[in-house]
């Protein structure tokens, strides 16, 4: 296998993170998206669309998205079980998954892509450019208070996000509350059971 990586990038650190708690060694190529790597050609022959992460596997197929690329990693290894046991785990897996993506990594990269001034013109990644729309940076700030809000209520029932154990919604969710202080925003201190939660995931070596 190959895993095409970006060490400062929310989207492949959680690839990464899957990767780490399934005790995989995969040979790894780093793309700056700092420096426009991932808009080469050289990477844009393996993905086209110019995003990462990217898995290409061991039969030559090209994985470009996170949820395709652990549902490929929990078939081949299905120990430990990131993806849940029984069939109710697995659909709240996907179903917190889904909520973490829509409600909290997606307001967090309208803030920073249609605010930071280095993003200009790139407010949406792939290889098309699109210009910036400051309002959709104030509502992306307004609906992370509210993701932060939407984790504390379940997490207050469970210690994890999705079943009693941790699974790819919880590195996925955190992943996005932690890249979160790219838009100066934060885990409010009353919400306890969130900073819990997240510190004993910081603590694990995935994390690191």
């Amino acid at each position: 296998m190959l895993f095409y990586d970006c060490s400062t990038a929310p989207s492949p650190r959680r690839a990464r993170m899957f990767i780490a708690e399934k005790g995989l060694a995969i040979e790894t190529h780093d793309i700056s998206i700092a420096e426009g790597q991932q808009l080469q050609p050289e990477f844009l022959a393996v993905n086209p669309r110019a995003t990462l992460p990217v898995l290409v596997t061991d039969e030559g197929t090209t994985l470009t998205e996170n949820l395709g690329i652990a549902a490929y990693l929990e078939a081949q290894h299905p120990e430990p079980p990131l993806m849940g046991r029984t069939p109710d785990e697995k659909g709240l897996v996907l179903m917190w998954n889904a909520i973490a993506e829509q409600q909290g990594g997606q307001p967090i990269a309208e803030a920073l892509r249609n605010s930071n001034p280095h993003m200009k013109s790139r407010a949406i990644p792939g290889p098309q450019n699109y210009e910036q729309i400051p309002e959709l940076a104030e509502r992306g700030k307004a609906r992370v208070a509210t993701f932060f809000d939407v984790l504390e209520a379940r997490l207050q029932e469970s210690p994890f996000l999705s079943a009693n154990h941790f699974t790819l919604a919880d590195i996925t969710a955190f992943v996005f509350v932690d890249f979160a202080r790219v838009i100066k925003m934060r885990i409010p201190e009353t919400n306890t059971a969130s900073r819990t939660w997240f510190d004993n995931i910081a603590a694990r070596p995935s994390a690191a």
